[in-house]
């Protein structure tokens, strides 16, 4: 192995930091880093598992774990026989913990997409998370950090931002006189007018400040896609959940959003058998994917971590947690095929992707005509589907 393996797991603050540490990392010959994941039970599972695969696949590299399992789950990481070292997860952007040259982690070569972690840490306590405790309190880069972090991407030509954080919407919280996100995407959007599309990852509804909200219903360049960090359909679990919006916050959001903004495609984070959750709360959810439009779902299944408060609450049986996510995963497939069916014959701009697909601004997944080159922003006009893409 001629060039470091970097395996990363989990959010998209992760795919970020990986970047980072692949282009810090780059001459470091046979070494392998897991950038880990312990959100929920089985990501750390799948943890351990990628540190087991990767063991054997590079058996004599030197493996060494980072991530959020590398905080909340120290012990447990570090005791494996295929793991040789850990690495903080605060420290793993800076060279002088992997005794490599140079100040600042570098900026990685560009893709078609760029994410740029403007956030990290939390400072909220969800009964469920161990996210504070892996990431730290919450810390944002400063505007001419970003602007920085952003040009030079683009100067290698990205053609897409994202936007990524821990708790993105927090942003800001920590810095002198307090600015709100849509400070940051304003000052993005005014220094680059070369860049044509800025996303944002996942945002908390209830922090979407008054300047964020304007940007969101009515700029073109970004783009038309929010993903709601929403968790449940019910009040009473999102209450033991210790999250801060009702049903009634994120409808209303939502709503108002789609009034201004027709185009705009609905994310959301849900869990699926959360502790005390019955089978009424469960249809709360399964309703609140129509309510919503929810066409990006991603779906979870609670697993507790030892540790939060969660894990004391009264737990819903493991097999009927796994048969009401499986339902939820089908009721967002059904609401993601009626969406992306309602596509076909619009001529939508694409991003083009390595392997012959791109995201159209709504992010909805398209087949490439053959020979389209990755980075190119190309109109397509889908006739059809093909196994869950316009085609």
């Amino acid at each position: 192995m001629n060039a470091p393996q970097i395996i990363s797991l989990g959010c998209r603050m992760n795919i970020a930091e990986s970047e980072r540490m692949r282009a810090m990392l780059a001459g470091e010959g046979d070494l392998v880093v897991i950038n880990s994941c312990a959100v929920t039970g089985e990501a750390l599972r799948q943890t351990r598992q990628a540190i087991r695969r990767a063991r054997r696949d590079h058996p004599a590299a030197r493996l060494v774990v980072t991530g959020c399992a590398a905080e909340t789950d120290r012990a447990q990481i570090s005791a494996m026989d295929e793991v040789d070292g850990l690495v903080a997860n605060a420290a793993k952007l800076d060279p002088r913990a992997w005794n490599v040259p140079g100040e600042a982690a570098p900026i990685p070569p560009a893709r078609t997409r760029a994410f740029v972690a403007v956030q990290n840490g939390c400072d909220h306590a969800c009964t469920f998370c161990v996210i504070p405790q892996g990431r730290g309190p919450s810390r944002s880069l400063t505007v001419p950090q970003v602007l920085r972090e952003i040009s030079a991407h683009l100067a290698a030509g990205a053609k897409e931002v994202v936007l990524t954080g821990v708790d993105l919407t927090s942003w800001g919280h920590d810095l002198a006189d307090s600015p709100r996100l849509g400070t940051l995407v304003h000052a993005i959007l005014k220094e680059f007018h070369q860049l044509t599309r800025l996303r944002l990852s996942s945002v908390d509804g209830i922090e979407i400040d008054p300047l964020l909200f304007d940007l969101l219903s009515h700029e073109a360049r970004v783009m038309p896609h929010v993903h709601l960090s929403l968790q449940h359909g019910a009040d009473l679990i999102l209450k033991r959940m210790k999250r801060r919006h009702s049903r009634k916050d994120a409808a209303e959001l939502v709503s108002r959003l789609k009034a201004l903004r027709p185009d705009i495609a609905i994310g959301a984070d849900l869990i699926a058998g959360f502790p005390t959750e019955d089978a009424g709360h469960h249809a709360e959810t399964l309703a609140i994917i129509e309510e919503l439009d929810i066409v990006h779902a991603h779906v979870f299944p609670y697993s507790a971590r030892p540790g939060t408060p969660a894990a004391r609450m009264p737990q819903v049986p493991r097999e009927e947690v796994k048969a009401r996510a499986a339902s939820l995963r089908a009721r967002a497939a059904q609401r993601r095929a009626a969406w992306l069916a309602g596509l076909v014959g619009e001529t939508l701009p694409v991003l083009a992707e390595r392997g012959g697909t791109g995201y159209a601004p709504n992010y909805a997944p398209v087949v490439l005509p053959p020979g389209t080159a990755a980075g190119t922003i190309i109109d397509v006009t889908p006739s059809g589907l093909r196994e869950g893409l316009l085609a």
